[in-house]
């Protein structure tokens, strides 16, 4: 059994700074992509941070354009868990943030999609 684990949402003012976290616990053979992709209300879900390789240390980052510049995504291999740092918060950024993995099963080495729960982040003064 795989699960992401999300933590870090909650009330932030607009130019604040937040930090989520999101760990992948259970029967995990290798992650092989990992990141944060996130729903306001009355829109679509969309990418806000991805690596697409999770297994090459140095390898590529991919950003949404509404957040470049302003959140930044890290991982700690060792511990299978990726940091969302968000700066410069605006309130159009205020949605439910889920992350997302494809994770190869220990349990029977099959690659699946998970998703977390989701935490809601709220952009307001």
């Amino acid at each position: 059994q795989v699960q992401l684990v999300e933590s870090g949402g909650g009330l932030v003012q607009p130019g604040g700074s937040r930090r989520l976290s999101c760990a992948a616990t259970g029967s995990i053979f290798r992650i092989k992509a990992m990141g944060w992709y996130r729903q306001a209300p009355g829109k679509e879900r969309e990418l806000v941070a991805h690596i697409p390789s999770y297994d090459i240390m140095d390898g590529p980052t991919n950003y949404g354009d509404s957040v470049k510049g302003r959140f930044t995504l890290s991982r700690d291999s060792a511990e299978n868990t990726v940091y969302l740092q968000m700066s410069s918060l605006k309130p159009e950024d205020t949605a439910v943030y889920y992350c997302s993995a494809h994770i190869i099963s220990s349990t029977n080495y099959e690659a699946d999609v998970y998703w977390g729960q989701g935490t809601q982040v709220t952009i307001s003064s």
